[in-house]
């Protein structure tokens, strides 16, 4: 080969290179990082570990048919401790070094709270699975939940009480510092009322509160027919406990927080006879329902929960979204979650103007220690 011709050839092989590499930049990288945020330890870690499954499982799904836009998805999950603080910093770093493209999270009202602003100035897309607080989505445009709202759920349960339970009088017991649980108890107080009931006490504990047993005194004197608790499950196991102790015989009510295979572990025959709002039960007999159950069931040893049904629809929106936007940029992802129908195990989910589902809830009876599907109750 001639020097001119070893020349040209040597010219040709770097535009070709060029060209590729020019090609594959274009293109991005070749993994799409989703971040998932979640408390898998502290006050709330079964709810958080419920969460993470359902995120992972539903990635998992995705990456198994080719993955999103046809690149690989990969769950960057970061613990927030059940504490807004741990939640910020989680958040800016999924953000800010991790790359993320869209973050599903968090699990506690309060957490989320303080991560949905990061998000917002960020554009950032985020869907919290079960942060049930009308503030969350308030933050704004890009801030999305894959589960009912407070006002829905605290009046699903006082209309229970009042039409089911048959109950007249009820008191209410809650953690004052907690935007979820004294949110919850506002709202179960104000339909009671609106429908006849009277609320004979209504009680706001501290946050760490382990004896319960002064404010469940002050609800006692009053009779009530029901007692609603709108903690998480840890408390509402010991509320139940030391109710019972003082000589309360009849039925506690409460909130999605009480879905915890720790809350029967806690209270024990305490919680029997007691009823709680949900997303989900594990015995709607719908066909996506039991087949997600089947393969929940086999891939971690147990049933799931709302927690983990929630964590897997929230994860499905997200990538659904970035499938049906074509694109990775958060606007494009956010105008696609604001148009979206998803058939989730927890019920069709399509956003209203404040990016809240509009979806059923179910009532869950505790009964020998296990949950007991009672009925489903449409907005």
């Amino acid at each position: 080969m001639s020097k001119k011709a070893l020349v040209v050839l040597l010219l040709i092989v770097a535009l070709v290179s060029t060209t590729f590499t020019g090609c594959k930049t274009a293109q991005g990288p070749s993994v799409i990082k989703i971040g998932g945020i979640g408390p898998v330890t502290g006050e709330a870690s079964t709810f958080g570990v419920s969460t993470r499954n359902g995120y992972e499982m539903m990635i998992e799904e995705w990456n198994a048919k080719g993955g999103v836009l046809g690149k690989k998805v990969e769950l960057v999950f970061a613990d927030d401790k059940g504490d807004p603080t741990e939640g910020a910093t989680a958040a800016q770093k999924l953000i800010n070094e991790d790359k993320v493209v869209a973050i599903a999270g968090t699990v506690m009202s309060k957490v989320s709270l303080a991560i949905a602003p990061i998000c917002q100035n960020a554009g950032i897309p985020m869907v919290s699975p079960t942060s049930t607080n009308p503030k969350v989505t308030q933050v704004g445009d890009y801030i999305f939940r894959a589960c009912f709202i407070d006002p829905f759920q605290g009046t699903v349960g006082a209309v229970f009480a009042y039409n089911n339970l048959k109950a007249r009088k009820a008191g209410v017991l809650f953690d004052n510092s907690n935007d979820y649980t004294k949110g919850l108890a506002e709202f179960f107080r104000d339909k009671f009322t609106a429908l006849g009931g009277q609320i004979v006490a209504f009680e706001g504990h501290p946050a760490g509160t382990t004896d319960f047993t002064p404010f469940l005194t002050k609800i006692l004197a009053g009779s009530p027919d029901v007692i609603y608790c709108s903690d998480y499950y840890n408390d509402d196991g010991l509320m139940a406990k030391q109710a019972r102790q003082l000589g309360y015989k009849g039925p506690f009510l409460g909130g999605d927080g009480w879905d915890s295979p720790d809350l029967v572990k806690i209270g024990g025959d305490a919680v029997n006879n007691s009823y709680f709002t949900n997303h989900f039960s594990k015995d709607d007999q719908r066909p996506e329902v039991q087949e997600f159950v089947k393969k929940y069931t086999a891939k971690y040893g147990e049933a799931p929960d709302a927690l983990a049904a929630l964590g897997y629809d929230a994860m499905g929106l997200i990538l659904q979204a970035i499938q049906n936007a074509g694109s990775t940029d958060g606007a494009k992802i956010r105008d696609a979650l604001k148009n979206i129908e998803y058939h989730g195990v927890s019920g069709l989910i399509k956003f209203d103007e404040n990016r809240n589902p509009v979806k059923p809830a179910v009532i869950i009876k505790i009964e020998n220690g296990k949950q007991v599907y009672v009925t489903t109750v449409n907005p």
